[in-house]
């Protein structure tokens, strides 16, 4: 477990006991894109198989999440990253993002990657860059936007 000192009213933490999972869930099922309709058990299954990171107001209360996807030796992938529309414009996106990297780094882990559709600008600033061969990047599943074969 980490805390990040806070040099304003927020606390980030990546303590699982903390992160409020039923904020979490109602974040990403309503509100983020990625994560429309994803299911209660979903999240919590994630969260269980991840490294996760909240944001706390000085009352403990959960503002932001980051998710961490990882095998702690090579690869990590960042995902699920939401600041509550309340805490918006006050940095928490990149104080997320530092803290991941800061997390990380220690593991000396040879890539990680994120999607994003819209905050290029926040990753940047805390060292992520567009993917120099994305012709080398394949996926499977549902967000390939492509028809799946049918079955034999």
């Amino acid at each position: 477990m980490t805390v990040e000192p806070s040099t304003d009213d927020y606390e980030i933490s990546s303590d699982p006991a903390r992160m409020d999972l039923d904020r979490i869930h109602g974040w990403l099922s309503t509100d983020a894109y990625w994560a429309l309709g994803r299911s209660r058990e979903t999240v919590e299954t994630a969260a269980r198989g991840s490294v996760n990171l909240g944001a706390f107001t000085g009352d403990g209360s959960q503002v932001a999440y980051a998710r961490v996807v990882t095998d702690h030796a090579t690869f990590a992938w960042l995902c699920d990253v939401y600041v509550d529309r309340g805490h918006r414009g006050r940095g928490l996106g990149r104080r997320l993002a530092e803290a991941v990297v800061a997390r990380l780094r220690p593991l000396g882990l040879g890539r990680v990657l994120l999607a994003t559709q819209d905050a290029h600008e926040v990753y940047a600033r805390v060292g992520f860059v567009p993917v120099t061969d994305p012709e080398r990047l394949m996926v499977l599943g549902a967000d390939s936007r492509r028809p799946r074969p049918a079955a034999p």
